[in-house]
């Protein structure tokens, strides 16, 4: 692939992330149509049920524009019949001449099928390498996920003191990170089709939970009850999204994200608490990704980031975290992200 094409790939996995939180059960999924060095159409799946990325891309062009043109698409097209037809089936009839794509497809009805389809009509497909197919099997993770391990890709969420604390020795806990950060962290809402967090966080803070802006998401909320009790007045249960809030007990944390995926179709969870709860994914080994929210202050108090879920260092090293990017700076504050190696393995289909 040449510079133009990697761009592309680049502007198509862009495009995908638009659609973020909208696609469950389907994965997000950018399409970019070329030719000669110019760009003649884009789209993106906006909707589980609409149309795909690259009949949506397509569709924009006049009847023929497309003949003799190339294709970019973050993900292998598609080659079965579902919601809507096959994007292999659109991408031969505007006689698209070349699909570069960014990732294989994880579904086992459809991986490898979009690309002999395609071949075997005499269009030239072309996989991507180095940093434009890690981008796009980053992106496809939580789908991947929802494939190959029958459960979500979970994101942990911690917004920490200097020291390491998510709470004031008084039990305080909210706004420790500046706006900047929040803003940020509702971007990760929107990117994800379940908000998860703990009975005695609800009961603490009594957080409402929804992306803002929403932008057309709707993730479930979803209340682990334990040893606290869920308290039934709490803005989850009571505000005009309450039927998008599920109590589940937390006992089982493995077959409550395993339920997610089945019932719900969830491909992506994002955690925000609180301690106790996060203590527990983390010993589980059922946290992904880590997205670490460092505010400039020392809080001081024996109230740590992860409640009573203490490691050896034998433990910790099992975790297999790495940096997934440089850490990233809003206002004052910092954000760090990691990625569990195993999951990235898992999910990549490189274990």
């Amino acid at each position: 692939m040449n510079a133009f094409d990697r761009r592309m790939l680049r502007r198509a996995i862009a495009l995908a992330r638009r659609g973020e939180g909208l696609t469950r059960p389907n994965p997000p999924v950018g399409a970019v149509v070329a030719r000669d060095g110019r760009i003649l159409a884009t789209g993106f799946h906006r909707v589980a049920g609409g149309l795909h990325a690259e009949a949506a891309a397509l569709a924009a062009l006049p009847e023929g524009a497309a003949r003799g043109a190339d294709l970019y698409v973050s993900l292998e097209p598609c080659s079965t019949h579902g919601r809507q037809p096959p994007c292999v089936e659109a991408i031969l009839r505007a006689g698209i001449r070349r699909v570069a794509m960014g990732a294989r497809d994880p579904n086992p009805r459809n991986a490898g099928g979009g690309i002999a389809a395609l071949r075997a009509a005499g269009v030239a497909v072309e996989e991507a390498d180095g940093a434009e197919k890690d981008a796009a099997r980053e992106l496809l993770r939580p789908f991947a996920s929802f494939w190959r391990r029958g459960r979500p890709w979970v994101r942990l969420k911690l917004a920490l003191s200097l020291d390491g604390r998510i709470a004031a020795a008084d039990g305080t806990s909210r706004w420790i990170t500046g706006p900047a950060a929040r803003k940020d962290v509702q971007a990760w809402r929107r990117a994800s089709d379940a908000i998860l967090v703990g009975a005695g966080t609800v009961r603490a803070d009594d957080p409402s939970l929804l992306p803002r802006p929403a932008r057309g998401r709707q993730p479930w909320r979803v209340v682990l009850q334990r040893k606290h009790p869920l308290p039934g007045n709490a803005k989850v249960f009571t505000d005009a999204a309450r039927e998008r809030t599920l109590a589940m007990d937390g006992g089982d944390l493995l077959r409550v994200l395993r339920t997610l995926a089945e019932k719900h179709g969830v491909l992506s969870v994002l955690c925000e608490g609180g301690g106790e709860t996060a203590g527990a994914l983390l010993a589980a080994g059922l946290v992904d990704e880590l997205l670490l929210f460092y505010a400039p202050k020392w809080l001081g108090g024996p109230r740590g980031a992860t409640g009573s879920a203490f490691f050896s260092l034998a433990e910790a090293e099992a975790q297999g975290f790495g940096w997934a990017g440089r850490p990233k700076r809003f206002g004052d504050d910092w954000r760090m992200r990691l990625v569990r190696k195993e999951s990235a393995r898992e999910t990549d289909g490189t274990d």
